[in-house]
């Protein structure tokens, strides 16, 4: 057999591999999603959440289908919305620890939805358009912000990164005083909203997210080979002909969309995005056209469990997801940026 055989024999091997740990990734999910819709103040055992899955809205199919069902699958969504974003904006910044958490398109998003939430009555749009579409003018708004402002001071990624960073302490000082000047019952509402929640999520709102997740995905996927070339420098990728600014506004355009409509549903939820894209680097390596979706699965899966261990921790209660994805993300941020500096 000759080398060139052996070469791509080993290639496929590896790829095969890589792919059946995507499939092992997405029986997790599922058996994740199952757990997520069992628990619950009215313990449910995986036999009778499949039964009621099968059999419709009869007996506990009406607590599964209209309380836990929605939420499982919002989770989901956004967690898997969460990866991808992260993992792009990692890629096309060469940070990672860019994130649209930390780099302030999260807190673009939130500024928006607790603006509606303040001043929305005098805009006569109901809340289910109004806070999503301020949510998510308000993200494209810091994206573009991080993209030109980074582009200004030269283009290169500690550029943006330094934008991003500012533009987050720039959305948190105007969402403080947003807050200090909210009466009290929009007060509440915001910091709830701000934690981050699951419960309010309808079919309506599920639709929309899979929606956007699955277009934005679709439009990424398109650019993997862009993306894994970026990955290793921007000299590199514009060698191969691709233009390395325009991908960079295309990718950033795209995590302004699926972080906005994820914020505009459930609120802020932070290190997901931080987290999900080294999971999946670390089991998949580089090749994006793997990572995508592997970040997808990495995001979804984090993000349920942290919806059963929320409601582990507290049956009877509701803890916000973003309460509890923060107890999770701290310390793995800590750790990358130890390992960060140790590499310096």
């Amino acid at each position: 057999m000759s080398t060139l055989t052996l070469a791509l024999a080993g290639r496929w091997q590896s790829r095969l591999g890589r792919s059946g740990l995507l499939l092992l990734a997405a029986l997790l999910l599922t058996g994740s999603l199952l757990l997520d819709i069992a628990s619950g103040p009215a313990q449910l055992s995986i036999a009778q959440v499949l039964h009621s899955l099968l059999q419709g809205e009869g007996g506990d199919g009406v607590i599964v289908w209209q309380i836990r069902l929605p939420v499982a699958l919002m989770a989901l969504a956004v967690g898997a919305a969460l990866g991808v974003s992260g993992l792009i904006m990692q890629t096309v910044l060469h940070n990672p620890l860019a994130s649209s958490y930390t780099l302030g398109i999260s807190a673009g998003a939130g500024f928006g939805a607790a603006l509606f939430i303040v001043a929305g009555s005098s805009l006569g749009l109901a809340e289910a358009w109004g806070l999503p579409l301020c949510a998510l003018g308000f993200a494209f708004v810091a994206g573009s912000a991080v993209l030109l402002i980074g582009r200004h001071r030269g283009g290169n990624a500690e550029s943006y990164v330094l934008a991003g960073i500012a533009l987050l302490f720039l959305f948190q000082a105007l969402l403080s005083l947003l807050q200090y000047l909210a009466a009290p019952d929009a007060l509440a509402q915001i910091v709830f909203w701000l934690f981050g929640s699951l419960y309010k999520s309808g079919w309506h709102a599920v639709g929309l997210m899979w929606l956007t997740l699955l277009l934005a995905c679709g439009v990424l996927a398109r650019d993997a080979w862009r993306f894994t070339a970026l990955s290793l420098s921007d000299e590199r990728a514009a060698s191969l002909g691709i233009a390395v600014a325009r991908l960079r506004w295309r990718a950033l355009a795209l995590v302004s969309l699926l972080t906005g409509v994820a914020v505009a549903f459930v609120g802020t939820i932070g290190f997901v995005g931080l987290i999900a894209p080294h999971m999946a680097r670390m089991l998949l390596g580089e090749d994006h056209r793997l990572l995508i979706p592997g970040a997808a699965l990495s995001g979804a899966l984090l993000l349920s469990l942290a919806s059963v261990l929320g409601k582990w921790l507290s049956p009877g209660g509701l803890i916000p997801i973003g309460i509890v994805t923060a107890l999770i993300g701290l310390p793995f941020f800590l750790l990358l940026i130890l390992r960060s500096k140790g590499g310096q």
